[in-house]
């Protein structure tokens, strides 16, 4: 069995080594703070503590952040699976757990669409592994679960019941895909590209496929159960929301280009490929050799493939284009979601490309066999080197879990203060409000995908003066404002000054009184206020702690 199966013990043995540092290090790994630790992993532990987890659409509110405005309905439905990690664990054994899971069906998922679908040769068998490796460890969007990774399989299950193949796997991919995986970060658009194979069948081969159809809506309707949260929130609610006031884009005709073309090379921080290294040099060179052989008829499904990807690339960069702005300012939809993220079909597809140009070398022989077997080796180089563990530790330079939300720290913090945490808020500077919020402190700010658009306007007193002095930020928070924060224009967009920073704020314009209106006390900073007595700001205390990433300035707003 080892001799037959031993480049897939190997692959397999190389996906834990890859996980294995987040269940080693545990709280002092190092992972994505980007829509992730400042943000969704603290949303779940607010969620699961309000005592709201369960609550009926449209009757509760999250008390602990932003002055207890924001609806419960905008985080995710109880069935989302990612949050029933998070009651059963800590918060580093739920993320290292979520992660060996998307991790382990993302390896499946594009083997068994590859072996059945791609190359059906089975003497392509160990190449497939490891490009179904390395499609599996790409730094995807951790709170995505299997949003992106998990495409491959449910095309899998799609493509057996479109060509009549009568498994129960089909059956439970598509039921247990929707509970751990998000509908507006990725599988609306998947659906929408199945629903157009379907279509294709439809007008071009005059075939009216109903199971197929059918699995469609099936898959469609338990994602609608799934998210019930998300679609009252987003079109039963009837109170506008800080989305409705989106403002719309203005990137001319070359700066689209530009945007295309970058996240076709670079891709999104949210679905990186990592394919501009290695992968997009070997599809260009066989997209070359085809052209030069005249494969084209023989190879028309990388060239589809290929066309489809770069196609997506320019639908997500010419979103962006102003010449949308005449549609998207009088249908409200159009600027509330965001309909550029087809972008998120992208990772799987590159893959996909990839093993089908490995196997076109393949094929050739002599020195394209080796270069084949280079490439994939490469790029399993690239993977590795992005590991998040080596990415934020080395590279980036991030705060491991621990040191980010530095619960030591922010107890001594509590106790200094000294009153029941429910009874003030705090607002944060140069810090995310999520360190804040993870450790029980209630909030004046937050980031959140949506809450009431008057508190927003309510907020923006506070920080007008600051937005006034930057137009950048200005823009950032009138025209979007997912970010309910205490900005500083010296500041900027940046709130992870750790304590080696040497940055003071000389002259911060801060609107006391209206932090008092939505129940502001305290404001906890990264960096020292210089001139906080003239805005009404008693310094208290600092707090350091060496397990900390932090320094924390407290200052007390004057009665």
């Amino acid at each position: 069995m080892w001799k037959k199966h031993k480049w897939l013990f190997v692959a397999i043995l190389l996906l834990i080594i890859y996980v294995a540092p987040l269940f080693i290090l545990g709280g002092d790994s190092h992972v994505r703070i980007h829509d992730n630790l400042d943000s969704n992993v603290t949303w779940y532990k607010m969620v699961l503590d309000s005592g709201d987890y369960t609550a009926k659409v449209g009757t509760a509110n999250i008390d602990q952040i932003m002055d207890g405005s924001v609806p419960r309905d905008t985080f995710d439905s109880e069935f989302v699976g990612i949050d029933w990690l998070y009651i059963l664990f800590s918060t580093p054994v739920a993320f290292a757990i979520s992660q060996l899971i998307t991790r382990v069906f993302a390896f499946l998922g594009l083997f068994l669409w590859a072996r059945d679908y791609l190359i059906k040769d089975k003497k392509y068998l160990v190449p497939l592994y490891f490009v179904s490796l390395a499609f599996a460890l790409t730094p995807y969007w951790p709170s995505g679960m299997l949003s992106t990774l998990g495409m491959p399989l449910a095309l899998w299950a799609f493509l057996n019941i479109r060509n009549h193949k009568r498994r129960i796997w089909n059956v439970l991919i598509l039921t247990l895909l929707p509970f751990y995986s998000s509908l507006i970060l990725g599988f609306c658009f998947f659906l929408v590209m199945v629903g157009c194979i379907w279509l294709y069948d439809f007008c071009k081969k005059k075939q009216f496929n109903g199971r197929f159809l059918l699995s469609i809506f099936y898959m469609g309707l338990i994602y609608l159960i799934v998210n019930y949260r998300f679609i009252y929130a987003m079109f039963l609610h009837p109170e506008p929301d800080s989305r409705s006031e989106f403002g719309s884009h203005h990137l001319s005709l070359l700066s689209s280009i530009k945007l295309s073309l970058k996240n076709f090379v670079i891709g999104h921080t949210h679905d990186q490929a990592l394919a501009g290294y290695i992968i997009l040099p070997t599809l260009l060179l066989v997209l070359v050799l085809i052209i030069i052989r005249k494969e084209w008829a023989k190879e028309k499904l990388f060239l589809w493939m290929f066309g489809f990807t770069l196609f997506l690339s320019f639908w997500y960069g010419f979103w962006w284009f102003d010449g949308w702005n005449l549609i998207k300012d009088h249908v409200e939809i159009m600027r509330t979601f965001n309909f550029s993220r087809f972008h998120f079909l992208q990772p799987f597809l590159f893959y996909g490309l990839f093993a089908l140009a490995i196997v076109y070398l393949l094929k050739k022989g002599n020195a394209w066999k080796k270069l084949a077997y280079i490439a994939i080796t490469l790029q399993l180089v690239v993977v590795f080197v992005n590991n998040s563990e080596i990415y934020y530790r080395y590279g980036d330079g991030t705060p491991s879990i621990n040191e980010f939300y530095a619960t030591e720290q922010f107890e001594e913090i509590k106790n200094y203060i000294g009153k029941p945490q429910s009874s003030y808020r705090v607002g944060s500077i140069g810090l995310h409000p999520s360190v804040s919020q993870e450790n029980g402190f209630y909030t004046v700010d937050g980031y959140v995908n949506s809450y009431p658009l008057a508190y927003k306007r309510e907020f923006r007193k506070i920080i007008a003066g600051e937005l006034d002095k930057s137009p950048v930020l200005e823009d950032y928070y009138d025209n979007w404002g997912n970010r309910c924060y205490l900005f500083s224009a010296e500041l900027g967009k940046n709130y992870d000054f750790g304590k080696e920073s040497k940055k003071h704020i000389k002259k911060l314009d801060f609107n006391s009184k209206a932090f008092q209106a939505v129940g502001g006390e305290y404001i906890l900073s990264a960096v020292p206020i210089d001139n906080a007595a003239e805005q009404g700001l008693t310094f208290e205390k600092a707090f350091n702690d060496k397990q900390s990433y932090w320094k924390i300035y407290l200052y007390k707003v004057a009665s």
